[in-house]
């Protein structure tokens, strides 16, 4: 990305509306350019034609592709790119991506954009 513009750009991935919905506005409220998934498979149908800098995504999701499969190809995909994982599962270190962060939910909407921010460099 050219650093004099600079996007932000983040890739929600949540299939409970509501979380995905408060996630969405309070992340564009603090300047991030959004794309959302509800499920794994739209998100990696997201990852063809896009680029991003930051995920963020629950772990168990609808649909055969859980939050874990979402991570590896959009680490494949955005090696430079940062992973949030925000879920109610158990954090599965072995699992993660490299230099991902894990937050378990209920998680402070605050203390996620500062870890957000963090990682992309801000």
């Amino acid at each position: 990305m050219d650093s004099g513009n600079i996007t932000r750009r983040v890739l929600v991935v949540e299939d409970e509306s509501l979380l995905r919905m408060e996630v969405a506005e309070e992340m564009t409220a603090a300047g991030w350019t959004l794309a959302e998934a509800s499920s794994g498979e739209a998100a990696l149908a997201m990852l063809v034609d896009n680029e991003f800098e930051l995920l963020v995504t629950d772990i168990r999701l609808t649909g055969s592709v859980d939050g874990w499969k979402v991570a590896e190809a959009f680490h494949e995909a955005f090696p430079q790119a940062s992973v949030v994982y925000v879920s109610a599962n158990p954090d599965l270190p072995d699992r993660r991506v490299e230099g991902s962060v894990f937050l378990s939910k209920p998680c402070n909407i605050d203390q996620l954009l500062r870890i957000c921010d963090r990682l992309a460099g801000r």
